[in-house]
């Protein structure tokens, strides 16, 4: 077992690195590169919102907050570690330093905004869990977003000012964000994350997760405490969010800045269709559902660069088929919900174990057991 470990984990460090040198090679397009970068992402994206949303059965819909404060933060620590390394191209060499200490960071501020909003609203039952999480992302966007940029730099005041605003932040020097993280980093920590969603799952935190959300009652008559687990839970799923988030800020080909209008509700709701498209708890369905949902806005964005739809424009103005995606989000849930309300997947997973079945005693085994 440890020897087969070894070689899968040898075959995905190997890609990892062949990425890192080849993937320009092998895909000259930087808009190909950065979509497929971003599906792995959404990926981590949707694997962390699994863990509350999906496996404890707590609906969260403001998990674009954490990727704010991921995002924000990674960019943070990049850009003034990258100043204090000597500037310059960002090098691969460098990236071992800045990507482990920035992404860090961004996992740990998320982790502790997650615990101390989840500390006293996962007391509670009901609905009351997405009212607070959504004004959570609300209340970091429009921090962000509202902050007087030129105004007095001194205090918790001057602290926001320096992310931007609504202009975004691009680096204390406004040069933009260094982007370190590439192939070798995205694909990297995006098999970590499915392994780390993996075990969780198969664990006994991951059944004590599930009792939980089938019945909090019987499973807390049985030993299991359901504000302990929901609260660890909810701080892990923050910290996967804030990961996600930091990634995709310093990531390779993508933009060098980070904005406060990526985090709004939308955000947010693309992640939950990520988890209920795939299946709630199924951790290569959340899989599916990140890229289902990346492809999906590509595939818009292309639709609304061709020329009949710039001709239809200009004779309609207020046309926007942005709305478009949230329409064909909303028919393919509600199509699911009738006919596969569980999802893609359900709780399955593509690659699950099969079980053997236990060999048969032999007749009369009994009675010579018995004797």
């Amino acid at each position: 077992m440890r020897a087969r470990t070894f070689v899968a984990a040898a075959v995905v460090l190997g890609v990892c690195i062949a990425l890192e040198f080849g993937l320009d090679t092998l895909v000259p397009d930087s808009s190909v590169r950065q979509l497929a970068m971003l599906a792995l992402g959404n990926m981590v994206v949707a694997l962390s919102l699994n863990v509350i949303n999906g496996m404890a059965g707590q609906f969260s819909i403001g998990h674009a907050g954490f990727l704010a404060l991921g995002a924000y933060t990674a960019a943070i620590v990049t850009a003034h570690l990258h100043e204090a390394l000597g500037g310059g191209e960002p090098t691969f060499a460098r990236s071992f330093v800045v990507v482990p200490v920035a992404l860090f960071a961004a996992a740990l501020v998320a982790g502790l905004f997650g615990f101390l909003v989840g500390l006293p609203s996962l007391r509670l039952r009901g609905d009351y869990l997405a009212i607070v999480t959504l004004g959570f992302a609300e209340i970091v966007r429009l921090s962000i977003a509202t902050a007087n940029v030129g105004g007095d730099r001194s205090g918790f005041a001057g602290l926001m000012a320096g992310l931007g605003g609504e202009n975004g932040y691009s680096g204390p020097t406004d040069q933009g964000i260094p982007l370190y993280a590439g192939p070798f980093w995205i694909v990297g920590l995006t098999a970590l994350a499915a392994l780390a969603a993996w075990r969780i799952k198969f664990s006994g935190w991951g059944r004590a997760l599930r009792a939980l959300r089938e019945d909090e009652i019987a499973a807390a008559a049985v030993g299991v405490d359901p504000t302990r687990y929901k609260v660890t839970s909810f701080v892990l799923s923050s910290m996967g969010g804030g990961l996600a988030g930091g990634m995709l800020a310093i990531m390779r080909d993508g933009t060098p800045i980070v904005q406060p209008g990526s985090y709004q509700f939308q955000t947010s709701f693309d992640a939950i269709t990520m988890v209920i498209l795939g299946g709630s708890g199924s951790v290569t369905g959340a899989m599916i559902g990140g890229v289902f949902v990346t492809l999906t806005v590509k595939l818009i964005e292309l639709v609304q660069s061709t020329d009949a739809v710039l001709s239809l424009k200009q004779s309609y103005p207020q046309l926007d088929l942005n709305a478009l995606r949230m329409i064909v989000y909303a028919i393919v849930l509600i199509v699911l919900m009738v006919w596969r309300p569980e999802g893609l997947l359900g709780e399955r997973e593509l690659f699950g174990r099969k079980r053997t079945a236990p060999a048969k005693a032999p007749a009369g085994g009994r009675a010579e057991s018995a004797r």
